[in-house]
């Protein structure tokens, strides 16, 4: 089987610096959604590579000379996955010319802040408004305890399921505190609306044409479960496994990564003192979920000279998180 991960070494091994490995994954991998799909209502974006081997020329000789990339990132203790997703995306953006604005924020006559904009973009006729989310859940399906749909609060909202169907909804972040379903629709119904507020008007003077969303990630299995076709989620999107902590500690596992927050985009590439074996991944993980319940994203890894490469990943969650994902409506 030909995953993601070993087409990304394949064209991207020679990147060693971490940060220039996570942009080369935003730019390249699949987006998470299908875009043509009718729930979206055509409110999906893609970035655009007019020259690969230009693309390829530039993330090279910045690996070579990442310094002003690693300025740029602004990188700190605290600093959030998608704020770091955003910097990487409008250092690209910048270089490529087509940077308007970054975190542009929108406020009413009170000073009370309305919305920002993630990036408002040079395009033909005016500007685009692009929204970012660089998204991981975990698949859980809950079948219905009554006849209630699963669906937005809005009735125009086209993001809706049969009871029985499998759903966005049925994605659930890490922590449990959100879904793919709940995400989407306030990017739809909130974020992207934002150009069309008097006060954004006021203070953008050029025409913004459109607004879209570019959702990128990785979406998590459990192992012992088919991979199920969901409405809206594309075909070919980076896909990983879960297991509770029980159910990890029966995998046969040659060498893995604890990947901390900052190392989630892009899979992989270590040197071999770097990785654990499996009973020091075990112990480790042991040790980490007396204290804290939140889920942790692990890389399987294998050797591939001297380097080591993650050919397979997965969130191991608390062993009481399946019945908890159970207990959560829709």
């Amino acid at each position: 089987m030909n995953t993601f991960q070993e087409q990304f070494h394949r064209e991207w091994w020679q990147l060693n610096d971490q940060h220039v490995r996570a942009l080369a994954w935003l730019i390249t991998s699949p987006d998470l959604l299908d875009k043509d799909s009718a729930i979206w209502w055509r409110q999906l974006g893609s970035l655009d590579v007019p020259d690969y081997n230009q693309l390829r020329n530039w993330l090279f000789h910045l690996d070579a000379h990442p310094s002003p990339l690693h300025e740029a990132l602004k990188i700190h203790r605290f600093l959030r996955l998608g704020h770091y997703a955003e910097n990487l995306l409008t250092y690209y953006f910048s270089h490529e010319g087509l940077l308007y604005a970054h975190g542009l924020q929108v406020h009413n006559d009170k000073a009370e802040t309305i919305g920002e904009f993630d990036y408002l973009l040079f395009a033909q006729g005016g500007l685009l408004h692009l929204e970012l989310a660089t998204k991981f859940y975990l698949f859980q399906q809950q079948l219905p305890k009554s006849s209630h749909l699963r669906q937005a609060s809005s009735t125009n909202s086209p993001l809706q399921a049969s009871p029985s169907a499998p759903s966005v909804y049925d994605y659930l972040g890490p922590n449990l505190n959100d879904s793919l379903g709940a995400k989407m629709q306030k990017i739809l119904q909130r974020q992207l609306t934002l150009s069309q507020h008097e006060a954004a008007r006021k203070l953008v003077q050029s025409r913004i044409i459109a607004a879209r969303a570019l959702v990128k990630g990785w979406l998590f299995y459990r192992s012992s479960e088919p991979k199920r076709v969901v409405s809206g989620v594309a075909a070919n999107h980076c896909l990983g496994f879960w297991w509770t902590l029980a159910e990890f500690e029966q995998l046969a596992i040659p060498y893995a990564l604890k990947l901390e927050r900052l190392q989630w985009l892009a899979p992989a590439q270590v040197s071999a003192d770097e990785v654990m074996d499996k009973s020091m991944i075990l112990d480790t993980l042991q040790r980490y979920f007396h204290t804290d319940s939140t889920p942790v994203l692990v890389a399987i890894m294998k050797k591939n000279g001297d380097l080591m490469q993650e050919f397979c990943r997965g969130m191991v969650v608390p062993n009481d998180w399946p019945d908890k994902a159970g207990q959560i409506q829709r």
